[in-house]
């Protein structure tokens, strides 16, 4: 897996390592940190700050040009500064003529306005890749994307990680028990916890059958598969209110499951989040550091592992011009 690989493996072609630099914007640096360390690289220097107005100002302090440059930076919360610090960033570099500009976006946001349910609404996931092609990008680096189809949404080059391999090698080393069962909560992420499940020694599936009555907000009905006397491990792409994933920790307690967890890749836990989780059957929550998670805040049920390792060996492969689907073969 990703997180095991030897140092000695990770060598570079071609130009190597003189014309490839790491950048972040402030979104999430310390995740940008970890990536350079692990590629052995220092992070490029880089000038971010706001006017009195709100406005930002960016500066790139070294020379880029003919550079292969990748920019670290999840659009989470606050989505809309750190979406316009992405869009500046770009034009920055466009303009200080970098070689290539790769933008790694551990969390994409608007992810989840990816069609028109209902009349006159805004295909925002659209619009944002719109926004980052129009501003200088000339590949992405997503990390499970909340659709597969945003990646259709771009005209320039996506590539779609995941962040399984991580999540799984923390389950199996610390969170495997005998009569597991992998529980979807909600069937659109069926595909998802299927592929989870395979990985977990072929484990049975099975799916939370719940009903959407507004935004951030799910009504939960009925569990489909055999949960009583077994391990339940939840598996979704992200945990926002957590709503969906208490309501579905609740159902199969009652519904007989002798332990209960839950993975996500990305922790946005807004509004009540916290709460929730806490008085939750739930006893472990694990997620990826694609979005800073504030430890002082944040419920002890929740662990955080880092993408970082997979984050490096996409950017090294793809400096390299080499495979980046063999990562999860």
């Amino acid at each position: 897996m990703v997180a095991q690989m030897p140092a000695k493996q990770r060598s570079f072609a071609g130009g190597g390592k003189t014309n490839l630099k790491i950048f972040s914007g402030t979104a999430n640096p310390m995740l940008a940190g970890e990536v350079a360390e692990y590629l052995e690289l220092e992070l490029g220097q880089v000038k971010i700050s706001p006017f009195s107005d709100g406005e930002i100002y960016v500066q790139v302090q070294e020379s880029v040009r003919g550079i292969d440059c990748f920019v670290v930076q999840p659009t989470c919360s606050p989505v809309n500064e750190n979406l316009m610090e992405l869009l500046i960033l770009i034009d920055a570099f466009k303009r200080a003529s970098a070689g290539r500009i790769t933008v790694v976006m551990p969390y994409y946001g608007y992810g989840r306005q990816d069609r028109k349910a209902a009349g006159r609404e805004a295909i925002t996931a659209k619009l944002v890749a719109d926004l980052l092609t129009t501003a200088g990008a000339q590949r992405i680096v997503g990390l499970d994307l909340h659709a597969p189809q945003i990646m259709g949404f771009f005209n320039i080059l996506v590539d779609h990680l995941y962040a399984s391999p991580v999540l799984l090698d923390y389950i199996k080393k610390n969170l495997l028990h005998n009569d597991v069962v992998v529980v979807s909560p909600d069937v659109g992420g069926v595909g998802r916890a299927r592929a989870f499940a395979k990985k977990l020694n072929d484990a049975p599936l099975a799916i939370i059958d719940k009903r959407r009555t507004k935004h951030n907000e799910a009504e939960v009905l009925n569990v489909v598969g055999e949960v009583k006397g077994k391990t339940a491990i939840m598996v979704d792409d992200m945990i926002d209110t957590a709503g969906t994933i208490t309501k579905g920790a609740e159902l199969l307690a009652q519904e007989g499951a002798k332990a209960i967890y839950a993975c996500a890749t990305h922790p946005v836990l807004s509004g009540p989040a916290m709460e929730r989780i806490d008085k939750s059957p739930i006893e472990k929550i694990v997620v990826t550091n694609s979005i800073p998670l504030d430890r002082k805040t944040a419920s002890k049920k929740i662990v955080q592992v880092s993408v970082a390792k997979l984050l490096g060996e996409a950017i090294m492969r793809i400096h390299d011009d080499s495979s980046v689907s063999e990562l999860f073969e």
